[in-house]
């Protein structure tokens, strides 16, 4: 019976949050368990008044006490697995009708904390960064297995979250067999795939929309693609056309698989790769004598650069990060030209990345007009009321003076 399970007590004035939809309870806000519970198991939680507020994982050595999974009882098994991901899978036919690879789940926005699916083609990812979830693994495979019938499902368990857990890296094949990288098709373009050991589950799916919209500036112009990783911005201005694309990466694997993915998609001959530290670059580019200008070479400039903050404490230097690149990018590009952005740092804003974008602007005596706010694409969805699960924030800036 459910009714029988452990019962996580919270304090007063903790409730609300959990019934506005978010899912972690962090060890703070447990006032007591009624009995002891096993790490990972299902428990039921209450207010201080013993109002039931749903069920969640349970795991006492993680800050998250609890992971709420449902405002309602319901029994963990693989049917309920299998609703919940058909619904997380219908999200995503509705909004992205046309893809063939990405994220079918994710996460919290999904309702399912602890748990991300990748879809590249045929081949399925998963991770799990939560201790419940883990457990459940074996359950979550055998779901996937009968909706997709894929080639292949593998993990790739090695992000840092686990070890808040208590988890150990885990990577590698649960089903099927997989050699090599993976060709995948985004808007039509093929990329290849290292899903075994690639960065994240090997590309940047939450870019899918956004690869198109900023193409779509592309056309005629002279492009700078900043943090280019597999060429995701870079070849999409090429086939949008652009007359030439000039990717910068500091992975050496990265560009190589850029360089191919252009050649793959017919557009080589417009494009030109350096593996160079892009804050070096953009310096030696922008260094010039006293009472010299920088001749502005750009019709287009795209910064896409990793997270630049892990943390709350670390926001001043990511700010300082984002400032110095947007300073000598917004030097290089043409009056005219467009600059498209992107901040994928939970803990930046989109108000505080703006602000950080008009102070470089100001320094380089450049005068914005903000022509497009990008988000993320609807395979990872945003839930308002669980502030985590909104990350990617971007904005494309034309340049009126």
């Amino acid at each position: 019976m459910e009714s029988s399970l452990p019962t996580v007590l919270v304090r007063p004035g903790e409730a609300d949050r959990i019934i506005g939809g978010h899912p972690w309870i962090y060890s703070g806000s447990v006032l007591r368990l009624t009995q002891p519970a096993e790490e990972g198991a299902l428990v039921q939680v209450k207010d201080h008044r013993q109002r039931f507020l749903g069920v969640g994982f349970y795991n006492s050595k993680s800050k998250i006490n609890v992971r709420v999974i449902a405002p309602e009882r319901v029994t963990v098994d693989e049917a309920f697995f299998e609703e919940r991901i058909r619904a997380a899978l219908a999200l995503r036919q509705k909004h992205l009708p046309g893809a063939t690879s990405f994220r079918v789940v994710n996460a919290e926005s999904d309702f399912l904390s602890g748990l991300i699916v990748d879809k590249y083609e045929d081949v399925l990812v998963i991770q799990t960064s939560a201790l419940g979830m883990d457990q459940r693994k074996t359950a979550i495979a055998a779901v996937l297995q009968k909706i997709f019938s894929p080639r292949c499902i593998l993990e790739r368990n090695d992000s840092a979250f686990r070890k808040f857990e208590g988890l150990a890296d885990a990577n590698g094949i649960i089903s099927g067999a997989l050699t090599g990288t993976v060709p995948i098709k985004l808007n039509g373009l093929t990329f290849e795939v290292d899903i075994l050991g690639g960065h994240k589950t090997g590309l940047y799916l939450d870019q899918q929309v956004n690869y198109q919209l900023v193409a779509g500036l592309a056309k005629g112009a002279q492009v700078l693609d900043c943090f280019s990783f597999l060429g995701g911005f870079g070849l999409h201005a090429a086939k949008a056309g652009a007359t030439h694309v000039h990717m910068l990466d500091q992975s050496a694997e990265a560009v190589a698989a850029a360089t191919r993915n252009a050649t793959a998609n017919g557009v080589a001959a417009q494009c030109s790769f350096e593996t160079v530290n892009v804050f070096d670059w953009l310096k030696a580019n922008t260094a010039v004598n006293p009472h010299e200008r920088v001749i502005p070479r750009f019709d287009v400039i795209i910064l896409d650069p990793p997270s630049f903050t892990r943390s709350r404490a670390a926001v001043p230097d990511a700010l300082r990060g984002y400032k110095e690149i947007h300073l000598r990018a917004l030097k290089l590009l043409k009056t005219g030209g467009t600059l498209a952005t992107f901040c994928c740092s939970h803990h930046v804003d989109a108000v505080m990345f703006q602000e950080v974008i008009l102070a470089a602007a100001y320094d380089a005596r450049r005068i914005l007009r903000r022509v497009a706010t990008y988000s993320q694409s609807p395979d990872h969805p945003i839930i308002p009321s669980i502030p985590e699960t909104e990350y990617l924030k971007g904005f494309a800036f034309e340049v009126v003076r």
